[in-house]
């Protein structure tokens, strides 16, 4: 009875023995027939070399992402390299464009006028001049820089007592032409002040002051409030 049993227990181990094998000898035949496969796999997003040869450590996304991500680096680059060429040219563009100015007349306490003809108002009291434009001897602007500029000037006049009349009328010129003005002719104001701000395209060269018109006058301005100021507000590339 135990030489029966003992037996049967080795034509078990044998049959497990051959199953294996043969299951061995499948799963090897069915590799080396997928690796042999030379026609073309429905893998969608899969690598299929990847996963029939190289399958320790496969990821079938890796190709797309690697791509993805040398995109991305390349864009960047190409971001930086921009950004780099637009900083050197506004560099270029702005070096030494500092310009600014402002100025006012000396104290006084008579008038200035009248006069026969447009006389160019000199104010000579200068508390700013960015870029050396302005000529307090002349009271003119010349533009360092061609591009756009923001100028302001303020008319102030006071003749004393209520029932005098002013006659003030400043205007602001840009080559000779007339770009903006103040003006006050009344009977009842002894004291009278305006501003005028206007924004100019200027050329390099292109001269801006103030005039007084003829037969006006300004008066009692004891505390320099005749004002004249501009600043460039953006350059343009000279011509």
């Amino acid at each position: 009875m135990k030489t029966l049993t003992a037996a049967a227990l080795c034509i078990l181990m044998i049959l497990n023995l051959c199953s294996r094998a043969e299951a061995n000898t499948a799963f090897d035949l069915l590799r080396a027939s997928a690796v042999s496969y030379t026609g073309s796999l429905p893998c969608g997003a899969w690598d299929c070399e990847c996963a029939f040869k190289r399958q320790q450590g496969c990821c079938c996304i890796e190709q797309p992402l690697y791509d993805l991500e040398e995109a991305t680096f390349m864009r960047m680059v190409g971001l930086w390299e921009g950004l780099s060429c637009l900083n050197t040219q506004i560099e270029e563009l702005t070096a030494g464009c500092k310009i600014a100015f402002t100025a006012a007349m000396l104290p006084m306490r008579g008038c200035l006028g009248p006069f026969t003809s447009n006389v160019s108002i000199s104010y000579q009291s200068v508390s700013l001049n960015q870029g050396n434009g302005y000529n307090p001897a002349l009271g003119t602007f010349t533009a360092p820089h061609a591009g756009l500029y923001s100028f302001s000037f303020t008319a102030y006049s006071s003749v004393g007592s209520a029932g005098q009349r002013l006659y003030q009328k400043v205007q602001l010129m840009k080559n000779g032409q007339l770009i903006a003005s103040s003006w006050e002719d009344n009977r009842e104001d002894s004291e009278d002040s305006s501003t005028q701000t206007v924004l100019l395209q200027l050329r390099r060269g292109c001269q801006v002051y103030a005039e007084l018109l003829s037969g006006r006058q300004l008066c009692g301005d004891t505390q320099g409030q005749n004002t004249f100021s501009g600043y460039l507000v953006y350059p343009f590339p000279d011509k």
